[in-house]
């Protein structure tokens, strides 16, 4: 057996979970090496006891591996370890880093790096969407990876929102990925898979969503990322569940203001009041990208590098070290008039030119 048909054993079993197969890995090496350990060796290690012994060494009274296997090649799914290296690497430094991920599509370098998660409310407010949308947007087009968990309401525009900049996106289900939910976006799932991005999830192929799916995957959402963005949430969200993932994990937290007399915005606002940044476009984000990686020193090769469409890297690029008059940029770039106006306005929102009196452009990154 290899490690990864066992990691999908050990994930097919209920009792075991992330944090003892991280230990019994330290005991024994690998994957396959704790299949075929026996029962007292198991049950010395910390936190495993008879009954997850048991369990372990009697697995196939337990998991069908072989049905497993048939229903992620049938789903043309994949399986990464954390041996491979597509599994994101900051998953990795959280508390309790998946067995494994089932995937859909490709993750890419710049998705482990880049990474902003959104949520938010299942049920968002015409004002919630249309931020997400703009924010969504803005973010993708600067380089940024949305991660978000394809649920209704803000998830669903966060995705939608990179997929119309042509940037990258990741949904993070609470299900198998035998079991898209909801199934409304099951079309939704497709086009981040075919090339957007990637569709993921920990769990067993066939699983159905639980209440307990949801706030499992939403560490995930928070984990391959340096930042999450709360969009709309009240009180009671399962987005606050996320934002205390995201405090736990150390990543950076955002959130939009929303009005003050509505409940549904009660715990994003809240989350403001308790040192959340404040966020009114993308830039609030973007100019943080700077600090969050320039230390420490060993971390400097991780700083994002902001990718640009071709047509957007030769307006800036056509930008001087002092201010830039347009017509120079227009000559420089070789573009015509109304791309290079377009262009700037795209540069201008996503944070990386600034506009001068006299239609002069600055660089900021």
């Amino acid at each position: 057996m290899t490690d990864t048909e066992a990691a999908i054993v050990l994930n097919l079993l209920p009792q075991v979970g992330p944090v003892r197969v991280r230990r019994l890995s330290e005991r024994f090496g690998s994957t396959a090496a704790i299949l075929e350990a026996n029962g007292s060796d198991l049950g010395s290690v910390e936190g495993i006891g008879p009954e997850v012994s048991a369990s372990i060494t009697n697995w196939r009274d337990h998991a069908d591996l072989d049905t497993e296997l048939a229903l992620i090649e049938k789903t043309g799914a994949r399986v990464l370890t954390q041996a491979d290296a597509e599994y994101p690497a900051l998953l990795k430094e959280i508390h309790d880093p998946p067995i494994l991920l089932h995937i859909l599509g490709q993750l890419e370098e710049r998705d482990q790096r880049n990474g902003i998660g959104i949520v938010g409310t299942r049920r968002a407010s015409h004002y919630a969407t249309d931020a997400t949308k703009k924010l969504g947007y803005q973010l993708a087009y600067s380089g940024l990876t949305i991660y978000s968990g394809l649920a209704r309401g803000i998830d669903t525009a966060a995705h939608q929102a990179a997929l119309a900049a042509n940037g990258r996106t990741v949904a993070v289900l609470g299900s198998g990925l035998a079991h898209i939910y909801p199934e409304e976006n099951i079309p939704l799932a497709g086009k981040i898979a075919s090339g957007a991005g990637a569709v993921i999830s920990e769990f067993p192929m066939n699983m159905t969503p639980t209440k307990q799916s949801f706030p499992k995957r939403n560490r995930i959402i928070s984990g391959c990322s340096f930042g999450l963005l709360v969009v709309e949430a009240g009180l009671n969200s399962g987005a606050l569940i996320s934002a205390r993932e995201a405090g736990d994990q150390g990543r950076s937290l955002y959130a939009v203001p929303g009005r003050i007399d509505q409940p549904g915005t009660l715990g994003s606002n809240r989350l403001i009041q308790q040192g959340a940044k404040l966020v009114i476009d993308a830039g609030d984000i973007l100019s943080d990208l700077p600090l969050l990686f320039a230390a420490p020193p060993e971390l400097q090769s991780s700083r994002p590098r902001i990718q640009l469409p071709m047509e957007d890297l030769l307006v800036y690029e056509a930008i001087g070290d002092d201010p830039t008059p347009m017509d120079a940029i227009i000559l420089k770039s070789g573009l015509p008039v109304a791309t290079v106006s377009s262009r700037l306005l795209a540069l201008e929102l996503g944070r990386h030119v600034r506009t001068l009196p006299g239609n002069r452009f600055i660089k900021l990154i």
